[in-house]
């Protein structure tokens, strides 16, 4: 267990650090209260000093904007080329998380936050963190993603593909962009589940919420298996009585745990499912593969080559569905990606095995990114990820 350490009113005191992104621990911590400048509360973060707070939580809660603001008046601009603009702005990213970490608060041993005008954590935390541990120092900003994380899954979010709404668990990707979720919906099923819905089998890696697999149930689909990373998105995915799948979509490295649902480290994910799904499809079965093209747009990764994977993989295109964004972020001018972000395209890719159905070898030509990947029809070892 990693431990903070600060004086306050001359006396040494300690807590339990923690850090759902990995953060390490500050090499120096001061306490901080409603006195402090917000131009000397940057300075000092951007030195490698946390700031553990003491005042008035609103009053944390501006100054932490305030740093966020000094931040991004050094922001970089476009880069030469979509992909130098994606990783400046992914640097940009990981600086302007580990300056805004630095704020920190105390949670008492049973996650009372003690500061004036705070609200009640406790169970926003409980839920997110587990039975607590003792008093712990977490950021402001980590505790605010908790925060709203409770809020999201009192709340849940509204899914119109299942006529219902999906409740999130913090740290678990929220399904935020309905499109990928209407392609699963309108898809035709492949011909082994037409033929026998009864005892149709859908395999689903990295479930996240469980929103895709709850689309296929509803479509007539009788079992569906799901495997994530996540002990948190599993379970979250039992209480929503769902399984899913959600692989990231770009190749980079996240910097926190939701970030794991977006980006995918050198693609590794992708093409693991790719490699192995022909081994785990019987004739007549299908893998879905619902991917973003964004990586193209950025220059991460070519048509070409994820073509290529396909084909090597042993398997064919059979058909295709695309749609497009109606995120915020497609329509904002003002990020530094707009380009690549207002030509994005979401399509859902049928693959099944070449040796199934070559006469469909020719449908379909492109992919890149990354997105939600589904097995449908006769699956074999349905219970083993092979990623």
């Amino acid at each position: 267990m990693s431990t903070i350490r600060w004086t306050e009113d001359h006396t040494h005191q300690s807590a339990r650090w923690h850090s759902e992104n990995g953060h390490p621990l500050p090499e120096r911590t001061v306490a901080a209260d409603d006195r402090v400048k917000a131009a000397d509360a940057y300075r000092l973060a951007c030195e490698g000093t946390a700031l553990l707070w003491r005042g008035d939580f609103h009053n944390a809660r501006q100054l932490l904007r305030a740093i966020g603001r000094r931040i991004d008046r050094k922001a970089p601009g476009a880069g030469s080329s979509p992909s130098e603009s994606f990783h400046l702005h992914r640097r940009h990213s990981r600086h302007r998380a580990r300056v805004l970490g630095k704020l920190l608060v105390l949670l008492d041993d049973d996650y009372t936050l003690a500061l004036r005008r705070a609200p009640d954590v406790r169970r926003a935390c409980l839920e997110a963190y587990g039975p607590p541990k003792g008093p712990t120092a977490v950021s402001l900003r980590e505790l605010l993603g908790v925060i709203g994380a409770h809020q999201w899954r009192s709340k849940g979010i509204d899914v119109p593909a299942l006529g219902t709404r999906i409740h999130p668990h913090y740290g678990v990707f929220a399904p935020v962009r309905g499109e990928y979720v209407d392609l699963v919906a309108r898809a035709p099923l492949p011909s082994a589940t037409r033929r026998s819905p009864a005892t149709s089998t859908a395999f689903d890696l990295g479930t996240g919420t469980g929103v895709l697999a709850a689309v296929l149930a509803g479509r007539g689909i009788s079992r569906v298996v799901a495997t994530d990373v996540s002990s948190r998105a599993l379970i979250c995915a039992r209480e929503n009585d769902l399984v899913a799948c959600n692989p990231p979509w770009l190749p980079a490295r996240p910097t926190g745990p939701i970030e794991q649902g977006v980006y995918d480290p050198d693609g590794t994910m992708l093409r693991g499912f790719l490699s192995g799904l022909a081994g785990h499809l019987h004739p007549g079965g299908e893998g879905w593969l619902v991917l973003s093209d964004l990586a193209e747009h950025l220059g991460l990764r070519t048509r070409r080559q994820l073509l290529d994977a396909v084909h090597a993989a042993g398997l064919h295109v059979v058909g295709r569905m695309d749609t497009k964004p109606r995120h915020p972020r497609s329509q904002d001018t003002t990020d530094p990606l707009h380009a690549a972000r207002s030509a994005e395209t979401t399509s859902l890719w049928r693959l099944a095995t070449r040796r199934a159905s070559r006469a469909a070898s020719s449908a379909g030509r492109g992919v890149t990114g990354a997105g939600q990947t589904a097995c449908l029809g006769e699956v074999s070892e349905i219970c083993r990820p092979w990623a």
